[in-house]
C-alpha cells in the first residue's frame, strides 16, 4: 500500500474497527497517533502498538469539542514528522429506541461526536497540515445507515449521510491542493459492541446474516484494508467517494424469500 513511514491520527481508536485502524497502521510501518474519548483505552492500543515494534502516541479527548481536537493537532505537531493522514472513525451509536421515544439530548449527542466531530477534525488537520504542506489523506468512517434507510436510526443515519455529503464537498474544495477526502461505509461488522447487541437480545444474528448476501458479518479488517488502500499513493486519484464495505448490503433489492426461483 506504500504507507510505511507516515503519520496517521485515528481518532475513536480505543476500541473496535479504530483500534484494527490503528494496528493496520502500524503493521506497515506508520506512527500512530490515537484519539479516543478515554484515554485508557488510547493507551491500551498504544502500548499494543509499541509492543509490536511500532510507534504509538495516546491522546484522551472529546471530537466533538474543538479545544480537545486542538490538543490533538498540538500533539500531532509535536512529533518527528508532520500528519499525512487523518481517519475520521470516531462515532456514537443511537439507542434503538422508537423515534416518539427518543430523547433530544440523546439525539443531539450522537450528531455531535458523529458529525461535529468529523468536521472538526478534518477543519484542524487540513489548516494545521494538510494545506500547508499541500498533501494529505483524509478517510471519514461513515455507514450504510447513511445510505439504506435503517429504523429508529435518526441520529446516527443522519450524521452518517451528512459524512458523505461533507466527504464530497471537502473533496471538491481541496482536491487541487493535493488532499483526497474519501470515505468507507462499513455495514455490519464484528466488533464488540455488535456482540453486546447479539448477547443482549437486541439483534438477531442468524437473521441479520440471510440478510447480507455474503452470508456473514464483516470483520474490521476488512474496513481497515479500505482504509489503508484510500490512505495510499495508489488512490491517489481517487476523491470524493464513499466505498461501502457491506458483504452486498446495499446492492441487494432483491424481495427475500417471497419469490420461488426456479433453479435458486
Amino acid at each position: 500500500m506504500t504507507a510505511a513511514g507516515r503519520t496517521v491520527v485515528v481518532t475513536g481508536a480505543g476500541s473496535g474497527i479504530g483500534r484494527d485502524i490503528a494496528l493496520s497502521f502500524a503493521a506497515e510501518g506508520c506512527t500512530v497517533i490515537i484519539n479516543d474519548v478515554r484515554l485508557d483505552a488510547a493507551e491500551q492500543v498504544g502500548g499494543e502498538i509499541e509492543a509490536s515494534g511500532g510507534t504509538a502516541v495516546a491522546h484522551g479527548g472529546d471530537v466533538a469539542d474543538e479545544a480537545s481536537i486542538q490538543s490533538l493537532s498540538r500533539l500531532a505537531r509535536r512529533q518527528s514528522a508532520p500528519v499525512d493522514v487523518l481517519v475520521n472513525n470516531a462515532g456514537l451509536a443511537d439507542s434503538l429506541t422508537p423515534t416518539i421515544e427518543q430523547e433530544l439530548g440523546d439525539w443531539q449527542r450522537v450528531v455531535d461526536v458523529c458529525l461535529r466531530g468529523t468536521y472538526l477534525c478534518s477543519r484542524q488537520f487540513a489548516k494545521d497540515f494538510f494545506l500547508p504542506q499541500a498533501r494529505g489523506r483524509i478517510v471519514n468512517i461513515a455507514s450504510i445507515a447513511g445510505v439504506v434507510g435503517l429504523p429508529m436510526r435518526n441520529a446516527y443515519s443522519a450524521s452518517k449521510a451528512a459524512i458523505v455529503m461533507m466527504t464530497r464537498t471537502m473533496a471538491a474544495e481541496w482536491a487541487g491542493r493535493g488532499i483526497t477526502v474519501n470515505a468507507v461505509a462499513p455495514g455490519y461488522i464484528r466488533t464488540p459492541m455488535l456482540d453486546a447487541l447479539v448477547a443482549a437480545g437486541r439483534l438477531d444474528e442468524a437473521v441479520l446474516r440471510r440478510r447480507i448476501p455474503a452470508g456473514h458479518l464483516g470483520e474490521p479488517h476488512n474496513i481497515s484494508a479500505a482504509v489503508l488502500f484510500l490512505s495510499s499513493d495508489a488512490a491517489g486519484y481517487i476523491n470524493g467517494v464513499s466505498l461501502p464495505v457491506d458483504g452486498g448490503w446495499c446492492a441487494y433489492g432483491a424481495a427475500g424469500d417471497a419469490f420461488a426461483l426456479d433453479g435458486a
